[in-house]
């Protein structure tokens, strides 16, 4: 086989992502591409997908990619020659409960910040667009008239097409067997017919990728599941043209074909398969039939579409999937390793995903950087252990089936759980804490009963545990609660060199005295917010950096490829060793005091300050910091030392009604002060200036910093056309609650969306922050002269909206 030494960009895996960013490079003008296909193209999932397109996502960010998706496929055909089987017939989202409507309701004023077409139907007006419905049960639903279908092979032959005619070269039957890496960075492929030197590789190897990627090191959390769909034999008297139909509370999709109907199922409970890896020889295989799997759900389709009950079965079909621990993709350059990319696990969502994600990721290698925001799906999000297979297997079912399960504010995973767990973990379980997770991580909720902890009732409207985490935040605000702040993540940073390195990175001057702690940013080239952290200066060489648990990896990568080649820096991530406790409350001096002979007097001790302290038996370091509004310590203890020193707080608490508090209660005091979250709040395409953040920035520190150059233009530009704002609903005794990408109109035009939200129980009311937009500046002139609302699942509240926070304004109690 003839194949070339080398090329500039290495794609390993010809299905439909692998296809897509080898035609975005060749598009953008990066034409030394070589795609490497194992077997076929499409041979792997893309053959078997069901073709559908639809837009509507869970986030901003994704739900861009799927709108570019679908513009693409409806001139790709003309573009390439290449018939891609795509036509735009609509979808319809139903109801069969008020709940569900509410969680549709909501998506669809999402989806309307990013002009996306969509109306509510009845289920009169559901019946008129699919008359095969039976529509007993059904509450309503949603029109999306710019949804429809492709032939995956089809659409994949047209970006194959389309690479090649612009120059790029697509290999089949070419095996790639090892990622090549030197010093930390990508630098081709092994392949049995030899090597191919590249500056960057891209894996797009579908259930393949991580066994690939963990071959050198790289994590790339997915695994494979058994998706079923049947083909029913060709159905006298069903209409063509049908929309895509949804049915989340059955589990079911249905899809028209050529006067045949495709009923696919997203059961609850998915089949992991592939755990020991999949064979080198499959290719355009399916799996067995197991038709007792989704039997019920099955029965349920019979009786939702009566046709179906005289309808032939055509085919039964059983194929892989990839799906990954938290349902959303795998996009972006590798943390391990520079210069190496991926696009896979996608979900069953690979088809309607594949357009954006080309043209992102074609964009992140040609310059560097992704070109817009994609926290969401950025593979940097994942952590090490989720390369283990035992895990991937125990999630990937539930993964499977929270495609189409309600997407509850503040919902669980319910499979491998338990993994990373405090040192305190016991002991709040038995104070009653209801066990949340994140990265991994098990943090407490909220605190209850037994019974409050065991029948957890979701709601988008008020949750069972709402009332718990008023007596949570009323607790912090009038006595002291504790907060377990073992997952937040913490590098030390030393060396001669950690100062100059830091303050290249840091937007805020790192040159402070030793004791003091830094709030700050790190930024991109455009000033946009990489990572939202802070820095305490433990010595004149030693630094301990704390961000968020979600960042863990992402951070250290991007710290750890700024320090300059020779530079004298070493960098360690000691989060495991070093769990952290929040004492917070206008009584948390008082508890200190009595387990501590230190001076915690304001005079001694005052807001950002950081020193080492006795506490019971044993030292720990203690700094005065709050994400919550009110005077507080982040107390770090050594592990060994952790059981001790919890122990001692609460004993010495009793009689100061010293309460436990979760990070339910943490997301409604941060709401009330406006304290940004990196990842909802701030992010890549967010400067702290529009964020609000520009107290936090010293642009005439000596040397500068990253991003420097880009704050100062805006700076000198005038005032911001784009602004953080905080938001309060005003109108009705019972005001709903703001979650995430609802819009913000003002005088009924749309002007901008809601990042995040929560009940404020100190204030007494719903708040939310998010960024508004005027062409001729975002000012409070601008915000005092017009009439803002909300607008939530399709209905617009009132609301108040102000640049500052609407408790304790001054910040008069933190720096008690």
């Amino acid at each position: 086989m003839d194949i070339p030494s080398k090329a500039d960009v290495v794609i390993v895996g010809g299905g439909v992502a692998g296809c897509s960013i080898a035609y975005h490079l060749a598009k953008s003008g990066m034409t030394d591409v070589v795609l490497c296909e194992r077997k076929q193209l499409t041979c792997g999932t893309t053959w078997h997908a069901a073709g559908l397109v639809t837009q509507l996502r869970a986030t901003r960010q994704m739900t861009e990619l799927a709108q570019y998706t679908g513009e693409l496929f409806g001139q790709l055909e003309a573009e390439t020659g290449q018939a891609t089987g795509f036509r735009r017939s609509g979808s319809l989202r139903v109801a069969t409960n008020a709940a569900r409507y509410e969680e549709l309701a909501r998506g669809a004023s999402m989806g309307r910040n990013f002009g996306l077409p969509v109306e509510a139907v009845s289920a009169a007006e559901i019946k008129e667009r699919w008359s095969p419905i039976d529509t007993e049960g059904i509450t309503g639903g949603f029109w999306f008239p710019m949804d429809g279908q492709v032939n995956p092979t089809d659409v994949t032959m047209a970006y194959a097409k389309g690479a090649r005619m612009r120059g790029a070269r697509i290999i089949e039957h070419l095996p790639v067997t090892r990622i090549l890496v030197e010093n930390g960075r990508a630098t081709g492929v092994m392949t049995p017919h030899g090597p191919i030197a590249a500056r960057h590789v891209v894996i797009c190897g579908g259930m393949w990728s991580r066994d690939l990627a963990a071959d050198i090191g790289v994590t790339l959390p997915l695994h494979a599941a058994e998706h079923f769909y049947v083909v029913t034999e060709p159905i006298p008297g069903l209409p063509r043209d049908l929309p895509v139909l949804f049915m989340g509370d059955e589990w079911t999709y249905y899809k028209e074909e050529a006067g045949k109907l495709l009923v696919g199922f997203f059961e609850p409970r998915g089949k992991p398969w592939g755990a020991e890896g999949i064979p080198d020889s499959f290719c355009f295989d399916s799996l067995p039939e197991d038709i007792d799997h989704i039997a019920p759900h099955l029965d349920d389709a019979v009786r939702r579409i009566p046709l179906l009950r005289s309808a032939g079965m055509q085919l039964f079909f059983n194929g892989p999937e990839s799906f990954t621990p938290d349902n959303r993709y795998l996009l972006g350059e590798t943390p391990e390793v520079a210069g190496l990319f991926c696009a896979t696990g996608f979900n069953s969502l690979g088809i309607l995903s594949s357009g954006g994600v080309g043209r992102a990721l074609a964009a992140w290698i040609r310059d560097g950087r992704p070109p817009v925001e994609l926290i969401d799906v950025d593979v940097r999000r994942t952590q090490a252990f989720q390369r283990n297979r035992a895990y991937l297997a125990a999630r990937a079912g539930e993964s499977l089936g929270v495609s189409f399960d309600m997407h509850w504010p503040g919902r669980q995973f319910q499979t491998a759980r338990g993994i990373r767990r405090s040192p305190f973990h016991d002991r709040l379980v038995a104070a009653g804490a209801f066990m949340t997770e994140t990265s991994g991580w098990e943090r407490p909720g909220f605190f209850g009963t037994p019974e409050e902890v065991a029948n957890v009732r979701y709601s988008y409207d008020r949750p069972s545990w709402f009332e718990n985490v008023r007596r949570e935040c009323l607790t912090t605000a009038q006595d002291v609660a504790i907060f377990d702040h073992t997952c937040f993540v913490k590098y030390r940073v030393e060396g001669p060199d950690a100062l100059a390195v830091l303050e290249h990175l840091s937007a805020n001057r790192i040159d402070v005295p030793v004791g003091r702690v830094v709030y700050t940013q790190w930024l991109n080239d455009a000033g946009g917010i990489e990572a939202d952290v802070t820095i305490t200066r433990l010595a004149e060489t030693e630094f301990l950096v704390v961000t968020v648990a979600v960042s863990q990896r992402r951070d250290l990568s991007w710290l750890r490829r700024h320090i300059p080649e020779g530079a004298r820096v070493m960098v360690c991530d000691i989060t495991s060793g070093l769990p952290m406790l929040a004492v917070m409350g206008p009584k948390a001096r008082e508890l200190l005091r009595r387990v501590s002979p230190d001076d915690l007097s304001n005079a001694a001790f005052p807001f950002g300050t950081s020193r080492e302290i006795d506490l019971g038996h044993a030292r720990v370091r203690a700094s005065r910091l709050t994400y919550m509004g009110e005077l507080g310590y982040e107390l770090y203890v050594e592990a060994e030392f952790a059981a001790h020193v919890y122990d001692t707080l609460i004993e010495a608490g009793r009689d100061l009604g010293l309460g436990h508090a979760g990070f339910f209660a943490l997301n409604a005091l941060r709401m009330e002060k406006g304290y940004r979250h990196w990842g909802h709040d701030i992010g890549e395409e967010d400067t702290p200036y529009q964020a609000g953040l520009g107290f936090a920035v010293a642009l005439d520190k000596p040397g500068g910093f990253i991003g420097r150059e880009a704050l100062a233009r805006q700076k000198a530009a005038g005032p911001l056309q784009r602004r953080m704002v905080q938001l309060k609903l005003t109108g009705g005794d019972h005001p709903p609650l703001m979650y995430h990408h609802e819009p913000i109109l003002r005088d009924g035009a749309i002007v901008g969306s809601v990042m995040s939200g929560a009940y404020g129980f100190r204030v007494d009311a719903s708040l939310g922050l998010g960024y508004v937009t005027a062409p001729g500046g975002v000012t409070q002139d601008w915000l005092a002269s017009g009439r803002f609302e909300v607008e939530i699942a399709m209905r617009p509240w009132p609301v108040e909206v102000q640049f500052g926070p609407w408790y304790d304004p001054r910040g008069e109690r933190i720096k008690a």
